[in-house]
């Protein structure tokens, strides 16, 4: 399979863009996760107000959702630990 790059990126930019990714991957769930106990302990104002009328487990609240986008951005994490597992057997 034939790659295509935009003309002028080098090998080195190419793979400093693929090791970015793979962080900002790693990042995403951890911070989610952060932005779901703080939006349940210290509320989310106005904005959670309006989406579930104050109350954090209800379905259409700002928790929920932060905990879901954690949840969906977890495929980083355990292609990480399933490839130290498989790197150890």
């Amino acid at each position: 399979m034939t790659e295509v790059h935009p003309a002028g990126a080098s090998r080195d930019g190419r793979e400093a863009a693929s090791q970015f990714a793979r962080w900002l991957g790693l990042a995403a769930t951890p911070t989610f996760a952060i932005m779901a106990v703080l939006t349940a302990v210290i509320g989310g104002g106005p904005a959670d107000m309006l989406c579930s009328g104050g109350h954090w487990l209800s379905p259409g609240g700002m928790a929920p959702m932060y905990l879901l986008m954690s949840a969906f951005h977890s495929a980083a994490w355990l292609r990480l630990i399933s490839g130290r597992r498989a790197g150890r057997a």
